[in-house]
């Protein structure tokens, strides 16, 4: 071995500078990157990855100073026996174990092995082959009920949206103190090495490797890393963070020093594999894989097939939003029944139909030409599923799947109030509706900031001062029947027959069937006096006006009025950073910096620095809400201009906060990068705006890189 490649090799022993390992590595990034224009930071944090591969050629040519860290482990092959002798069971004892914890473990190397490869892949088919290929190797092999977790562990959650106390994203603050505590580095260390690569994974491995250990610990499996981040997820109370370092403590300690376990169980734990993986991926590599397993020769089937299989996993999973109730009933049914066993159910929130944003009039008319269609008023509130269980109980569910039951006890108590009841027994049913604050003296809607002021948990009854509407627009399942597959016209007619209206309760949405330009155009005004936001107009005949969970549909379009001489609609960005306030400013923070979100790659991507539209008040419970979530390098996953120092924000934050913006219009930028990768250069926004904090939505709902250039399109157009 060189002596350069020496030094790397002992970059930890020898307290070597980050500065000096990296000088001597900048030329050797590896190949096959997802970006073609990289930043300064992933250079960096590609020389500390080849850094690691050296150490790792070089441990292997030094003897280790504890003789078991040197022992070979123990063969994969045999826990594929393992396996395989449970297969060969007979079918009736296969069934009778399916879902059970068997004896056969599978080793968490194998799946970060998996996400290797998913990393250094760029091509889509590639990746989804990977992914399909590692699924029916487990279908074979292992159980469903270690599928599940595989596929939890791949998305990076731990269950369902709807299931409470189930999330991550633990801060730098604590996974630093845990890989100082667990590998026995100066805190003040493992942050020089995070400054300089920004991914406190990869300072993790580097960490692990160069640390001997005196004893082997048990390997990690899959079923202990999933159960331990499960703990820390619902951990809670003063003693919380002690235990929760314990526990990443025990699965750091257990990681392979030669493989990416450590780097990848740090990721999970911040809540972000940044391996390029998205879920609709996963979907489609679970369909690939089912269709695989169950044919009796995998080289003659039908390409069409594949497709299918595809198509029955999405539309099965819009309406069941659960991959264990998904896997399970594949499983057992098979995967072209699985939408037989796979329906809306009480209790379970699907992910809403949105609506495409529209600029004017006549482009709703062209849309809708020769077709029977309604309007409905569009409430400037929160968006509202709710549920009444088989067994009488009330639950509310936000636009992201948060169970909101506990922010409106008031709306819970008076539900059975205006559901006609059969034989004295509501029946079970989902609404989809808009709460809104309500003014009960004056009679009439009040501004969403009136109903930001309301409290999101414990909130008691005796104490509420903002009082709500609630205006229910759609019913998606009715006394023991799914109705997304009937017309609006026919939903409609349900939910009118079987509800009845209370005034500044409970409410239809006022709605107008027309196609008079002139009739629209006065029913749009008076939607603006009756203080809602513009209209909704939506298909109300045939297959078209069926609704589709989690789609955002041309069937169904929103015409705003403040937006018409703009893009269409507002924007709702990720905060990612933020500039000093001066001036009068002094004390907060001045300004923003926002982000749209690559549902393909995972990656924020910025679009603009925002500094107008907040009040005095705004900037400092902006700062009082922001301040805790600064962190001292950007996240990995931010791709933003690295060499205009003009761009760059005075401090990062972690990606907690949604800005909806209205922006005068779209351009391509040299310094933004939101849909860079279809341009070239960045979309970005002109005299954005701020409106208001979107509290109601998940990060991952922002806008998409992807609507953004659908804006932008559509101005051109236009143009």
């Amino acid at each position: 071995m060189a002596p350069r490649q020496q030094s790397i090799g002992r970059f930890f022993g020898s307290a070597m500078s980050v500065d000096s390992l990296l000088s001597q590595t900048v030329n050797k990034s590896p190949k096959n990157q997802k970006s073609e224009s990289l930043t300064d930071e992933q250079n960096k944090r590609e020389a500390f990855q080849v850094s690691q591969q050296e150490s790792e050629k070089d441990q292997e040519q030094k003897p280790d100073t504890d003789p078991s860290e040197s022992e070979p482990e123990k063969d994969k092959t045999e826990e594929i026996k393992e396996a395989s002798e449970l297969i060969k069971l007979s079918e009736k004892e296969h069934e009778k174990h399916v879902g059970e914890k068997l004896s056969a473990k599978i080793p968490y190397s194998k799946l970060t092995d998996v996400l290797d490869k998913i990393e250094a892949e760029s091509s889509r088919l590639k990746i989804t082959a990977i992914v399909s290929e590692f699924f029916l190797e487990i279908l074979k092999q292992s159980t469903v009920d270690k599928l599940v977790k595989i596929v939890y562990l791949f998305i990076n959650r731990l269950g369902p949206d709807y299931e409470p106390d189930l999330e991550l994203g633990l801060g730098e603050t604590i996974l630093i103190k845990a890989i100082s505590e667990c590998y026995g580095r100066p805190s003040t260390k493992i942050k020089k090495d995070y400054q300089e690569v920004g991914d406190l994974g990869l300072v993790a491995q580097k960490s692990r490797s160069g640390q001997p250990t005196m004893f082997k610990p048990a390997p990690l499996d899959v079923d202990q890393v999933f159960e331990n981040l499960t703990k820390i997820a619902k951990s809670t109370g003063k003693d919380s963070q002690a235990k929760k370092i314990s526990l990443i403590n025990k699965m750091l300690t257990a990681c392979n020093a030669k493989s990416s376990e450590a780097k990848f169980l740090i990721r999970s734990l911040e809540g972000k594999l940044r391996i390029g993986l998205a879920e609709k991926t996963v979907l489609i590599g679970l369909a690939q894989a089912f269709v695989n397993y169950e044919a009796k020769d995998s080289k003659r089937i039908n390409p069409e097939k594949l497709t299918q299989s595809e198509d029955v996993v999405r539309e099965a999973f819009s309406q069941i939003p659960n991959y264990e109730i998904l896997i399970r009933n594949a499983y057992e049914y098979g995967i072209f029944n699985l939408l037989d066993h796979c329906q809306l159910t009480p209790g379970i929130p699907l992910k809403p139909m949105l609506a495409k944003p529209t600029k004017s009039i006549s482009e709703v008319l062209d849309r809708f030409q020769g077709e029977e269609f309604t309007c409905e008023y569009k409430y400037d509130g929160e968006r509202a599923q709710v549920h009444l269980l088989h067994d009488g109980t009330v639950r509310i569910y936000s636009r992201n799947s948060e169970d909101m039951s506990e922010r409106y006890p008031d709306l819970i108590s008076i539900m059975k109030d205006f559901i006609k009841t059969q034989e004295g027994q509501a029946p079970s049913m989902i609404l989809d509706c808009e709460a809104v604050a309500w003014d009960r003296v004056a009679n009439k809607i009040l501004p969403f900031q009136v109903l930001s002021t309301r409290k999101r948990k414990d909130v008691d009854e005796k104490d509420i001062t903002v009082h709500i509407c609630l205006f229910a627009f759609d019913i998606l399942y009715f006394d023991n029947e799914p109705l997304i597959t009937k017309s609006l016209k026919e939903r409609r007619q349900v939910m009118e027959e079987n509800l009845t209206p209370m005034d500044g309760k409970f409410q239809f949405a006022t709605a107008k069937n027309s196609s008079n330009l002139d009739e629209l155009q006065q029913f749009l005004d008076q939607s603006v006096k009756d203080s809602c936001e513009g209209l909704m107009v939506k298909m109300l005949n045939g297959k078209e006006s069926y609704y589709e969970p989690s789609k955002r549909s041309r069937n169904w379009l929103k015409l705003k009025k403040d937006y018409l001489a703009g893009v269409g609609d507002s924007l709702d960005l990720v905060v990612i950073g933020a500039y000093i306030g001066r001036g009068k400013r002094t004390g907060n923070y001045g300004g923003f910096l926002l982000a749209s979100y690559n549902q393909d790659t995972g990656e924020y991507e910025t679009t603009c620095k925002i500094g107008t539209g907040f009040s005095d008040e705004d900037l400092a419970s902006l700062h009082t809400k922001l301040k805790p979530t600064e962190i001292s390098v950007p996240k990995p996953y931010y791709v933003y201009d690295t060499t205009n120092s003009n761009a760059k924000p005075d401090v990062w934050f972690e990606p907690t906060t949604i800005f909806e913006v209205l922006t005068a219009d779209l351009s391509l930028s040299p310094i933004y990068k939101a849909a860079h990768q279809e341009y070239g250069k960045g979309i970005s926004l002109r005299f954005p705006r701020f409106l208001r904090i979107r509290d109601d939505k998940g990060i991952e709902d922002a806008t998409s890189s992807t609507q953004v250039s659908e804006f932008y399109e559509r101005q051109a157009s236009v143009n």
